[in-house]
C-alpha cells in the first residue's frame, strides 16, 4: 500500500513549491500525509462534482492543477462552493492536493507539454525567473516550418479543441516564432514582443491589451481552461513513471466554468 506523502515526494521533487508563486497556494491541502491511498483521480480544477467522482470510484485523492482554496478561510459553514468541497471532501476522507505555478515553471512542465501541442520545437522559458534560474514564465519556441496565419491557428483549435479563438489582427506574415503560456499569461505579452515573437498563444488577455500588439505581433487567446487542459495528462505521465501499477483516474467532468454559445 502506497502513502500519500510518496506520492507528494514524487510531484515535488519534479515540480518543489518553492517555484510557486508569491499568491498561490500549491502543496497539500486536505489530508495528512501519512494517509494511505485507494487511487487518484486527476483534473484541472478541485470542485464538489469532482469530490463526487472520487467517492463514486473509491479513490481518496484528488490531484488538482488549479487549489481550491488560495487563501485563508474564516468559516467553515458551507455558503460557497470553496467550503462545500473542502467539506465534502474532509468528510469523505478524500485529500486534495494542488500542484499550479510550480508546476507552470520548471522547463519540463505544463509550457513544455503546450507547447508540443502547439507543434513547436527549440523551446526555451520566456520570462526566466532571477530567483531560481532555468525555471520561469510562459515559454518561446519556433515551427519547423513557416505558417500562414489562419492556418497556424486553425490547428491551434484543432489541437486544444477550443470551438473559437479572440485574437488581433492580422499581420499578413508567416508565423515562425511563438511565445505561448499555459493559464493567464497576458503579463508576458512585452517579453513576446521583445524576444521578436510572431504570435503569442495564451488566454484572460484584457480588452484594453489587444491594443498593446500594436501590430509588432499577434494575440491569441485560446481560453484559459483549453490552455492548461494538457496538465492532466502531464500528471498521469510524473506519477505513471513512477508508479507503474497505483491507481490513477482522469476525471471526466468538464471543470470549465466558461460555456460557449
Amino acid at each position: 500500500m502506497m502513502q500519500l506523502k510518496e506520492v507528494m515526494d514524487v510531484l515535488e521533487q519534479f515540480a518543489p513549491l518553492a517555484l510557486q508563486a508569491d499568491y498561490d497556494n500549491s502543496g497539500l491541502l486536505v489530508g495528512n500525509e501519512n494517509l494511505t491511498l485507494t487511487g487518484a483521480v486527476i483534473t484541472l480544477d478541485c470542485t464538489e462534482a469532482v469530490v463526487d467522482e472520487a467517492i463514486a470510484l473509491g479513490v481518496n485523492l484528488i490531484i488538482a492543477h488549479h487549489p481550491i482554496v488560495f487563501s485563508g478561510l474564516k468559516r467553515f459553514n458551507g455558503n460557497d462552493y470553496i467550503q462545500r468541497t473542502v467539506i465534502k471532501a474532509i468528510e469523505n476522507k478524500i485529500a486534495i492536493y494542488a500542484i499550479h505555478t510550480n508546476l507552470d515553471s520548471v522547463p519540463k512542465g505544463v509550457n513544455n507539454k503546450l507547447g508540443q501541442l502547439l507543434g513547436l520545437s527549440n523551446l526555451k522559458i520566456l520570462a526566466e525567473n532571477s530567483l531560481h534560474p532555468g525555471n520561469g514564465a510562459g515559454m518561446i519556441g519556433t515551427l519547423e516550418s513557416p505558417m500562414n496565419e489562419l492556418n497556424y491557428f486553425n490547428q491551434i483549435k484543432k489541437q486544444l479543441k477550443q470551438p473559437f479563438l479572440r485574437h488581433t489582427a492580422l499581420r499578413n506574415q508567416p508565423v515562425k516564432k511563438v511565445a505561448f503560456c499555459g493559464g493567464s499569461g497576458s503579463f508576458l505579452l512585452e517579453e513576446a514582443i521583445a524576444q521578436k515573437a510572431d504570435v503569442i498563444v495564451s488566454s484572460d488577455f484584457k480588452y484594453h491589451q489587444f491594443f498593446d500588439a500594436d501590430n509588432q505581433i499577434v494575440i491569441v487567446d485560446v481560453g484559459h481552461y483549453e490552455a492548461e487542459i494538457c496538465t492532466k495528462d502531464l500528471i498521469y505521465e510524473i506519477l505513471r513513471e513512477k508508479f507503474a501499477t497505483f491507481t490513477l483516474h482522469f476525471s471526466k467532468i468538464s471543470t470549465n466554468p466558461v460555456n460557449y454559445l
